[in-house]
């Protein structure tokens, strides 16, 4: 069988920013769009023959532990109300679609996703682990064709070649990779001139910050500038090192639940039902396939 593991932050915020999709107000005027977008996506997924053992991963508050060692790191400050307002409502509709759902608050949604893989990877029960995310973090995840990365928006799936493919390094080298070129989404720089070419040369050389030797003259890639890039790395290596920590996921985080508590039963008719009449998502009701009280197929 196949685990499929949802980063439910990422599927609020692209339902948030979606260009089709306008506000929307529950009875009561609070917002709740990206809700309705993320029930929308997730019934779509919940069609799907292969999903029957499913968990979803969320951001229950945006700041982790990352901020206390990176101040810089990403954060709620800047973030619309309007969205930050929906995070509550889109926990209560995972679990109302009957989803298992790990609100993370010490950690992030990706670390309890990276927790969930080093879970139940090795059960001789699953077959495939599906990460459905476009994350780059979520890349050191995964294992041949094992554990892959799914971006169900492009219908793209990345296994271990495929990783390689798109960033250069196989998936260990994922944290080093991010912590040479930056990663604004999370709020970290980088080195200053080390881009995704350079740093892909190197890694895919020597395979992480470690092993990369102090004098350019060892280095045996041919890279323009070799001796700046050596330069910048040696002054900077404390940098380096820390934001290689913010890109590892915690593989320990607070997650709950066997892999039997994964299983998919349907939707809790009466749950859904509630949710969805105080949210006024009339409409939703009609998609769903399975309810939990239906005798399974």
């Amino acid at each position: 069988m196949k685990l499929h593991l949802v980063d439910a932050t990422f599927e609020l915020f692209r339902a948030f920013y979606s260009p089709g999709r306008q506000m929307e107000f529950a009875p009561d005027g609070r917002p709740v769009n990206a809700v309705h977008g993320l029930i929308d996506s997730m019934l779509s997924l919940l069609r799907e023959p292969d999903v029957t053992h499913v968990a979803a991963a969320t951001d229950h508050v945006i700041e982790s532990w990352r901020n206390d060692v990176f101040p810089g790191y990403k954060s709620s400050v800047g973030m619309p109300p309007e969205l930050l307002d929906q995070f509550n409502d889109a926990e209560r509709a995972l679990r109302a679609l009957g989803i298992e759902t790990w609100a993370m608050v010490e950690d992030e949604a990706d670390d309890a996703i990276a927790t969930a893989v080093a879970r139940f990877s090795g059960d001789p029960r699953v077959e495939q682990i599906v990460i459905c995310s476009v994350d780059k973090d979520l890349a050191q995840c995964v294992d041949d064709d094992r554990i892959v990365l799914r971006d169900r928006i492009r219908r793209v799936t990345y296994d271990e070649a495929g990783v390689l493919a798109k960033f250069g390094v196989p998936p260990a080298s994922i944290p080093d990779y991010l912590a040479l070129v930056g990663d604004s989404s999370d709020g970290y720089p980088g080195l200053a001139g080390w881009g995704a070419r350079s740093s892909a040369a190197i890694l895919a050389r020597f395979g992480d910050l470690d092993a990369i030797p102090d004098s350019p003259l060892d280095w045996d890639v041919p890279l323009r500038g070799a001796s700046q890039l050596a330069a910048v790395l040696r002054d900077h290596k404390a940098e380096v090192m820390l934001y290689r920590r913010l890109a590892r996921l915690n593989t320990d985080a607070a997650i709950t639940g066997t892999l039997d508590d994964l299983v998919w039963r349907g939707v809790p008719r009466s749950e859904f039902l509630a949710l969805c009449a105080e949210l006024g998502f009339e409409r939703l009701r009609e998609r769903v396939h399975r309810w939990a009280d239906q005798p399974s197929v």
